[in-house]
């Protein structure tokens, strides 16, 4: 993989042109209407198809000129599937003299980095095991019943609801968890049941709660405090979600969201009045909210926002992200995302392998002077409130803060 003088099967493009090119010549094809990308030493004209790519325009579009070998792993789990749907896109290969990295990157670096992929998928770190997920399922359901089995037994008074609040509370955060499993295609072989289950979870278990990709994820820290725990997530994208369903016709998902309303409110309007009902569910949801954007946040946040600086796999992930200490409440309580390093590095990784890759990942980085950033917990929600990026907005330090495009994120849909 990524030899420099690799040569590859010469398959002819639906133009009929193949030729060889070298990364000059690539990298004149990167506005919108006119992309290249490079796979694997093969050059690929993406222009046309970039509106049909499941993953969204943005996400291929950010590596035209550019060498997307290792995005292209981290984000198809089945490969062999996906390169028959590039073939008629190849119109050549990068000539013999010319590396297989551009723009000056550690060919070294990134030949090891592909290296640890391949022993990693060997020891069967991608491979799934059933059992994890059906017990993480299973404990979601539970919660469930405890907290309409408390109400059932003890009542409504202020003292159960609030327990039961907390519960609830729980089971969505860990139901949110679930669906960025599947979400990222790291549970089933067969990516139309991780699809299929995506739904359910989502929409079903966890009220609805889609990604909506037009919202300005780049300016996050901007409105961090402001908008998002108390007001964004419990009520505005109550609203914002639903509209965004039926303004794109996504009917199935209305449909899922719609059946966890109407589960909702079956089960407890035989407790509460409609009004004390709904009242509980924006409780359970602005407790939720906040466990979701702390979780979430406290890998991002504190690090590296800046514009594209063209940098291999390995590095752009590291500036990006980082993680926090291994412990089996830190797991259970960030559904695995204090393993952010190697989620950003093997998105479809099933979670309970991470700690088998970090290790490796943090040798790999000791070797080439990579910084492998960890925190314990407590300093990590503090870095969110006191943490360089906060000053930076005061004006405390003078460097301006820009906006940074998080690649893993957009593998759900």
């Amino acid at each position: 993989m990524g030899g420099g003088g690799q040569q590859t099967d010469r398959i002819a493009g639906s133009n009929g042109r193949f030729g060889t090119y070298t990364w000059e010549e690539v990298q004149k094809h990167t506005k919108s209407g006119d992309q290249w990308i490079v796979v694997e030493r093969k050059v690929y004209n993406v222009s046309q198809w970039v509106k049909r790519h499941p993953g969204g325009m943005r996400i291929i579009g950010h590596y035209a000129g550019e060498d997307a070998t290792d995005a292209f792993h981290a984000f198809h789990p089945n490969i062999q599937l996906v390169r028959k749907y590039m073939k008629p896109l190849l119109i050549g290969e990068l000539e013999a003299s010319e590396p297989s990295q551009d723009r000056q990157k550690n060919g070294a670096l990134v030949e090891d980095f592909r290296a640890l992929r391949e022993r990693l998928e060997a020891e069967g770190c991608f491979k799934t095991q059933p059992l994890f997920f059906i017990l993480h399922l299973g404990h979601i359901l539970l919660l469930e019943a405890i907290a309409l089995m408390l109400l059932w037994y003890f009542g409504t008074g202020w003292i159960n609801t609030a327990i039961v609040s907390v519960i609830l509370a729980t089971a969505q955060s860990q139901a949110g968890w679930l669906q960025h499993d599947f979400g990222h295609l790291s549970v089933f072989k067969n990516s139309r049941w991780d699809h299929l289950l995506h739904k359910f979870v989502i929409g079903h278990l966890k009220y609805g709660v889609k990604k909506i990709k037009t919202l300005p994820y780049n300016h996050q820290h901007k409105y961090f405090f402001f908008i998002g725990p108390p007001l964004l997530i419990p009520v505005y994208f109550q609203f914002q979600i639903i509209q965004n369903m039926i303004t794109h016709g996504l009917w199935v998902d209305l449909m899922w969201c719609i059946s966890y309303y109407v589960r909702y409110f079956l089960c407890y309007t035989q407790f509460y009045s409609m009004l004390w009902a709904v009242l509980l569910f924006n409780i359970v949801r602005f407790m939720e909210s906040h466990w979701f954007v702390w979780v979430t946040q406290m890998s991002h946040i504190p690090m590296d926002i800046d514009y594209e600086k063209h940098q291999d796999w390995l590095n752009m992930q590291l500036d990006a992200t980082c993680n926090i200490e291994q412990s089996f409440f830190n797991d259970w309580f960030s559904g695995h995302l204090n393993f952010q390093i190697e989620h950003h590095l093997f998105p479809t990784m099933p979670r309970h392998n991470y700690w088998r890759a970090a290790p490796r990942v943090r040798a790999l980085c000791d070797k080439y002077g990579v910084k492998y950033q960890e925190k314990g917990l407590y300093e990590a929600f503090v870095d969110i409130v006191f943490g360089k990026i906060w000053r930076t907005l005061a004006g405390c330090v003078p460097q301006q803060i820009k906006p940074h495009f998080c690649l893993h994120k957009k593998i759900q849909s």
